[in-house]
């Protein structure tokens, strides 16, 4: 049995705002039938201390970027834990990234280095006896570990992956932050982390870490490219030869249509027509016969929904409907509960509900992802599992994962979607 600590920002089912909480929850369970033990560090915001019963403490600092903090060990179902418990960085109501206002919270900085800071200490000191020999870090949020762990001499030691699931969001911080996020200052330059005069947390992973991967093969391509790497791609080009693309998956146990408590009714792919009534009728429409189209996204420029909003009357004119579940940016949530009033055939629900979302795929027609960017992508796996066909923009995983019905594949009874490019409205 070999032995890995995954360090995450978000992990379903106990904390979710994207695919990636998807893919740190499934992970350790899929490992471990290739002889792999994954234990897994979460933050310990309050949804995950209420869960959490029985854990033991493990380690105690006193001071642990303005706070004590205490190293939780414990299970929750099959997920085997270990739980940061800082109160004063992850102790407070609402999104995990964002304050009230929408802002992300100004401690954002020491929340996630404080994260970084305790993976490195595992792997250099151990953890009630156990060590991992690799630290599997995802995203920014975990990205400043190999840093620290240069710093505490345990690099040689232990090996550090880096998990690129969306190259957008850097984590980057002001200069004058460096001592308080007990960085070194010799690290501070365009070869380190850092970022046009600021410190870049994911640019640190980035460089610093053993070796790099992202969540599909054609998303690793993209990141070399100006269009896609959002500023890094020259530090990824530098290091092409460590940079793999391994394509996501989704767990099939939690989304299979015969055994889905969240279907109330008919669990099988075959049994659509009967869902897709209960769908519309759960999401306040009337049928017109035409096909039925749901969106489960973050409402994000990246994911292309304003795009969608664009081509809504024409879709609608020739019969179509549309169910969206989702949030994220304000602008994009009034615009969609906007034309929900306005268009009897769309209904928005704003807001997440694992539930919901399950009976959307075992109830849509389609399912629509327009990104203008997608690393991977997992609710088309979702539609493909659940005979929800996807519509997908041509781009990163969605390209992989999706065989474009062409004439092609037609012929050959091998198509699975449709994808569209260019990446327009139209």
């Amino acid at each position: 049995m070999r032995h890995v600590l995954s360090v995450a920002s978000e992990c379903a089912p106990l904390i979710k705002t994207g695919g990636l909480a998807d893919v740190a929850g499934a992970l350790p369970g899929a490992m471990a039938a290739h002889g792999w033990r994954l234990r897994t560090l979460l933050p310990g915001y309050p949804v995950v201390m209420d869960a959490l019963k029985g854990a033991r403490e493990i380690r105690a600092e006193t001071e642990l970027m303005g706070g004590p903090a205490q190293l939780l060990a414990g299970e929750i179902g099959e997920l085997e834990l270990l739980v940061l418990d800082a109160p004063h960085l992850y102790d407070r109501s609402g999104s995990i990234y964002l304050g009230p206002d929408g802002k992300d919270w100004p401690d954002n900085p020491e929340r996630f280095a404080a994260l970084s800071w305790m993976a490195a200490a595992i792997a250099s000191d151990g953890a009630a006896g156990w060590q991992p020999e690799v630290l599997h870090l995802h995203d920014w949020q975990s990205a400043l570990a190999p840093v620290y762990l240069r710093e505490m001499g345990a690099s040689d030691s232990v090996g550090t992956l880096l998990t690129i699931h969306n190259i957008a969001f850097h984590g980057t911080a002001p200069a004058a932050k460096l001592k308080g996020l007990h960085l070194p200052q010799q690290g501070f330059q365009p070869d380190g982390f850092e970022y046009y005069g600021n410190i870049s947390a994911l640019k640190a992973g980035l460089v610093f870490a053993d070796k790099l991967s992202t969540v599909s093969p054609t998303y690793a391509r993209e990141l070399l490219r100006p269009e896609f790497g959002m500023g890094l791609d020259g530090v990824l080009r530098t290091r092409r030869a460590d940079l793999v693309g391994i394509l996501n998956g989704i767990d099939e146990t939690a989304w299979d249509p015969k055994t889905d408590a969240a279907i109330r009714t008919y669990k099988s792919p075959r049994k659509k027509s009967a869902n897709r009534k209960l769908l519309i009728e759960e999401f306040g429409l009337t049928d017109t016969g035409g096909p039925l189209a749901v969106v489960i996204s973050r409402l994000t420029e990246q994911k292309g929904l304003d795009m969608l909003l664009e081509a809504l009357p024409a879709f609608v004119a020739r019969g179509g409907q549309v169910a969206l579940l989702g949030s994220g940016e304000t602008a994009l949530e009034q615009a969609w509960q906007e034309a929900a009033e306005a268009i009897p055939q769309v209904s928005a629900r704003i807001g997440y509900d694992e539930a919901l979302s399950h009976r959307m795929m075992a109830g849509g027609d389609a399912v629509v992802v327009p990104s203008r960017f997608e690393p991977c992508g997992l609710t088309q796996l979702y539609g493909l599992r659940y005979g929800t066909i996807p519509v997908v923009a041509m781009t990163g995983g969605l390209a992989d994962t999706v065989i474009r019905a062409n004439d092609a594949a037609l012929a050959a009874d091998v198509a699975t979607g449709f994808q569209f490019f260019p990446v327009t409205a139209d």
